[in-house]
């Protein structure tokens, strides 16, 4: 091994890639971390995301036999724009604005392997980009990059929790860092601003509640009634208990990676397009991104129930105009 590898020398090889938050870990899996997935499981939180339930996720070791490290790192994907607030227009999750998130990673992070496993004889290394059973968010807290937030995010001290994450598993037996304690304090603004309460208690989501997981992983022709009526817009994702955090209100900084950027047809899509999307729009429209995940007979389903939402508001309105004229005309 090269004599001059170290710590310290890693972390700036990450910064020099690009990535905006590095740490170390030891390859232990935390036995906290494991009881709260497996509790979590238990209670079927996860919907029907089995693969959530793959024993490989609660042993590092089981991922990459001898792994002795595990480098976190961060890349800051926030831009400034706001989302509409016309009735019409679509939400899309600020993570999906720009390019696929994976690709971007994925590039970064093999170039990082590469590097690592080129300073010495012996030395391997692994990587994964949201894309294995890695409990990401585990290994970032445990590695000081942030903490697990009452919403289920890693909230960082210097972007928020408007970051992405990934992991290099290494044989190197590193320095590591000191586990990032908890710093959500006594706020619930996340609990109380979920209009479906998906976040059932502090610090544990229920997926079957959650407005992201029945827009990007639901495959049932419909929505339950209860995430229908309570979209609020929402189409691909939802940042409704990232946008109250107190956290990312304050330490939010735009992203200095260009691909991050927002596409223009991103931003703010007409929800009576969406809800007429053809194959080949869906094509089209979505290549090199994130959203490709979602098939375009579900971005149909998600507009189709933000129109009878607002139809219903529609409909409600016109009716208080209706008590209000016969109030005003018994008045008279």
């Amino acid at each position: 091994m090269n004599s001059d590898l170290n710590s310290d020398r890693i972390k700036q090889k990450a910064y020099d890639l690009g990535f905006h938050l590095v740490g170390i870990a030891a390859a232990e899996s935390p036995p906290e971390n494991v009881r709260h997935l497996q509790n979590w499981l238990a209670q079927g939180y996860h919907a029907d995301m089995d693969w959530m339930k793959n024993p490989k996720r609660q042993d590092i070791k089981a991922c990459f036999p001898d792994v002795k490290s595990v480098i976190s790192v961060a890349l800051n994907y926030y831009t400034p724009d706001e989302q509409p607030q016309e009735g019409d227009r679509a939400k899309i999750s600020r993570y999906a604005w720009g390019r696929d998130y994976h690709r971007v990673l994925d590039k970064k992070l093999k170039a990082f392997t590469l590097w690592l496993q080129r300073q010495g004889e012996g030395i391997r290394a692994k990587y994964y980009a949201d894309t294995g059973p890695v409990q990401d968010k585990a290994w970032a807290q445990q590695a000081g990059l942030g903490w697990i937030a009452k919403n289920g995010n890693v909230i960082t001290r210097q972007y928020g929790s408007w970051v992405f994450l990934g992991e290099i598993l290494t044989t190197l037996d590193l320095e590591c860092d000191r586990p990032h304690t908890e710093h959500c304090g006594t706020c619930t603004r996340c609990l109380q601003a979920c209009p479906t309460e998906a976040i059932v208690r502090p610090f544990v989501v229920d997926a079957n509640r959650c407005i992201a997981y029945h827009t990007i992983e639901n495959r049932s022709d419909t929505l339950p009634p209860d995430i229908a009526k309570n979209l609020q817009g929402w189409v691909a994702g939802c940042d409704i208990c990232q946008e109250v955090c107190p956290w990312n209100q304050r330490f939010s900084r735009e992203t200095d990676v260009e691909e991050f950027q927002p596409y223009p047809e991103n931003r703010a899509p007409s929800l009576s397009e969406l809800a007429t999307l053809s194959e080949d729009d869906w094509d089209r429209r979505f290549r090199a991104s994130a959203l490709r995940r979602i098939k375009p007979w579900m971005w149909r389903r998600n507009a189709e129930a933000n129109l009878q939402n607002r139809e219903r508001d529609r409909d409600r309105s016109r009716l208080s105009d209706d008590d209000r004229d016969a109030a005003a005309f018994r008045g008279s």
